[in-house]
């Protein structure tokens, strides 16, 4: 048996291989360690075993996904989904959970099942992947369109009924009067502890966390964050319920102080690292064997339930006045296992409710319904068009809006996103009465905007024939508003495919994407950093007396220099590590004695060739202080002076070895 130190070895080696196999094929990381799990498990190759040290800690991903969850469950949120939460939602878990029982019953004519372990299994496949369908469709900017909302309704009651099932599952292994006696039971904590907890806890929670903000210390707010989670988790553990019941309340509780996004933060390194070891062990459960010999079972455990949830959430999304394609997508979506079934799972096996090798299969069965949510997603669109009789009508119908919004249209500028940058774009258009029409996916947004007077309807821009309803060949320009760059890439490669030419303005978060959206065909980038900064400096200089024409000055070059002067920084300690990487550093290099660059002219360094560009070169003066000489490229450059060069981590590298 392994100690803890190779066992805690192989299951990182097992989840970083997982997670990059599976990325590198574009796949969600959760599938990446389930694989992992399967293939260093006791019924593979053997190299981890089922140590309940380890099931227990994973226990702590669970804890903080929950927590994570509550933290996105506010009364607002909650009050105003309350249709798609309480009645779409409900409906879908509550008729999966009620018709898999007579199911499960027919099953007992081969595997042993009383309807107790019908109803459990019944409430582990009506669960769908949070983890998954959130990341493709965050991805496809999809979540605030119509089957995005009821997607992300739908997920949200899942995750909602999920702690009331934790509480269920382990009384449906008593029988009789008890079984009545603990879910009456279990019903009247869960009352009692939402009572305390959101009439006493909530103006206690937001005080505290005021206090301890107060010291202004990262490390004493982590510690009091964890301190909230765990003693939530451990409380509720004491009072008979789950630990993840308490992560939930604790994560509400959370949700209503100011404090929610920094929390957020904070919390998901933990939450995902212990929730990819919990995915680890339940990939570890998986006997290959098992499923080999019960293939043909576990094929209709895979096939049945597929189709079952994908017809029964069509058609209530139906039901709830979706069209026929919203509701084809919006099952199609939702149609596979989720991660709290697996945790609903093992909790079932936990408790003997049903026979281990059925218990396998289903397993087995959940992990390959998870395998193909990323391509039944993806196929989505095509797969309503083929089934659904009135898409194309739909389809048709929504263009000729579009078309007609802008058939009077010339020299007009196409909006693409109608957020806050969006309208305030709109506005100053409007002030100088040119035309133009916007494209946006939330169809709130929408009508509100129309209604408030806005020229913007319901299209997708990353879509060809959008684009040409949209009249992109009488349009004068076009603007990106949002700050997406693969999306961007994709419109500027649609618009050089039908417009050559077009005057094309993207908005960026920051530089990083500079020279790409630019080689895409962008007439110009816009990073909203930069802008901010340029607007900042503006501002100081006209405080401090410069005159208005020479700031004016100032600013224009920079923006005819295509922010050269401005573009980098110099990285501090608290910069993300990620964000930095991606983005154009300032870096100062001394020459020192011995340096290759003592005596060479720029011109003879051609620094350029290694991608950086050099923004000052410092030498000192006879009084000791620096000076800042001016960029020729015939300077010669001596011991003790300073280059400052801007470009990538990687071009800054290649040219201080050439300068050193």
């Amino acid at each position: 048996m392994p100690s803890v130190l190779q066992l805690t070895l192989f299951l990182l080696a097992s989840g970083v291989a997982g997670v990059l196999i599976f990325r590198y094929f574009g796949l969600p990381p959760i599938l990446g360690y389930l694989a992992a799990g399967v293939l260093i498990g006791p019924h593979a190759l053997g190299l981890a075993s089922d140590s309940e040290t380890v099931k227990y800690l994973a226990e702590f991903g669970v804890v903080f996904l929950m927590f994570s969850i509550g933290l996105e469950f506010n009364i607002h949120k909650l009050r105003s989904m309350r249709k798609i939460v309480f009645g779409l939602g409900a409906s879908q878990v509550i008729l999966t959970i009620v018709l898999t029982i007579p199911i499960g019953l027919m099953i007992a004519w081969i595997y042993p099942m009383t309807w107790q372990a019908a109803l459990a299994l019944g409430g582990a496949l009506s669960m769908s992947s949070t983890a998954i369908v959130t990341k493709i469709l965050s991805d496809r900017m999809e979540l605030e369109t119509e089957q995005g909302r009821n997607v992300i309704g739908i997920l949200l009651f899942q995750d909602l009924a999920v702690v009331f099932l934790l509480i269920l599952i382990p009384s449906l292994a008593q029988s009789g009067k008890d079984l009545v006696v603990d879910i009456a039971f279990a019903l009247v904590k869960i009352s009692l502890a939402l009572v305390l907890i959101f009439y006493i806890g909530q103006n206690i929670m937001s005080r505290w966390f005021k206090f301890v903000a107060g010291y202004r210390s990262q490390e004493l707010f982590m510690l009091n964050l964890l301190l909230i989670v765990l003693g939530m988790s451990a409380l509720t553990e004491h009072f008979g319920l789950s630990m993840a019941l308490g992560a939930f309340l604790a994560g509400m509780l959370i949700s209503e102080t100011p404090y929610r996004h920094e929390v957020e933060d904070d919390i998901k390194p933990f939450r995902d690292v212990l929730l990819g070891l919990f995915f680890i062990t339940i990939g570890m459960l998986l006997d290959p064997i098992v499923i080999y010999e019960q293939w043909f079972l576990v094929l209709l455990l895979f096939i049945l339930p597929l189709v079952f949830k994908f017809g029964l959430i069509a058609i209530l999304t139906r039901r709830f006045g979706a069209s026929p394609g919203i509701s084809i997508r919006t099952g199609l979506c939702l149609a596979q296992a989720g991660e709290f079934g697996f945790v609903l799972l093992t909790q079932i096996d936990g408790l003997h409710l049903v026979d281990p090798a059925f218990s396998q299969a289903v397993l087995a069965a959940m992990l390959l319904s998870m395998l193909v949510a990323p391509f039944l997603i993806q196929y989505s669109d095509q797969i309503a068009l083929r089934f659904a009789s009135n898409e194309w009508l739909l389809q048709s119908l929504a263009l000729t809006k579009v078309a007609t919004k802008s058939v009077r249209n010339k020299d007009h500028v196409i909006i693409c996103g109608f957020g806050r940058s969006g309208q305030a774009l709109a506005k100053m258009l409007d002030q100088e009465n040119i035309s133009y029409l916007a494209l946006d996916l939330d169809p709130d947004r929408i009508a509100d905007a129309v209604a408030g007077g806005s020229h913007v309807v319901y299209g997708d821009a990353t879509r060809e024939n959008v684009l040409v309803a949209a009249g992109l060949s009488r349009a004068k320009a076009l603007v990106i508003s949002f700050a997406d760059t693969p999306h961007s890439l994709k419109i500027l490669r649609l618009v050089e495919h039908l417009k050559p030419g077009m005057t094309v303005l993207v908005r960026t978060r920051d530089d990083a994407d500079l020279e790409k959206l630019q080689s895409a065909g962008a007439t110009e980038v816009i990073p909203e950093l930069i802008e901010g900064s340029l607007m900042l400096a503006s501002h100081v200089l006209l405080i401090m007396g410069v005159s208005m024409r020479k700031v004016v000055r100032r600013v224009t070059d920079a923006r005819e220099q295509r922010y050269g002067l401005l573009r980098g920084y110099f990285r501090g300690a608290e910069d993300d590590e990620v964000s930095a990487n991606q983005s154009w550093h300032l870096h100062s290099i001394p020459v020192q004695e011995g340096a290759k660059a003592i005596g060479k002219t720029l011109y003879e360094l051609a620094l350029e060739e290694d991608g950086v560009n050099i923004q000052a070169v410092r030498r000192k003066s006879t009084d000791a202080e620096y000076v800042k000489l001016e960029l020729d490229q015939k300077l010669v450059l001596q011991q003790g002076d300073i280059v400052v060069l801007s470009g990538s981590p990687e071009s800054i590298d290649l040219a201080e070895a050439r300068l050193l």
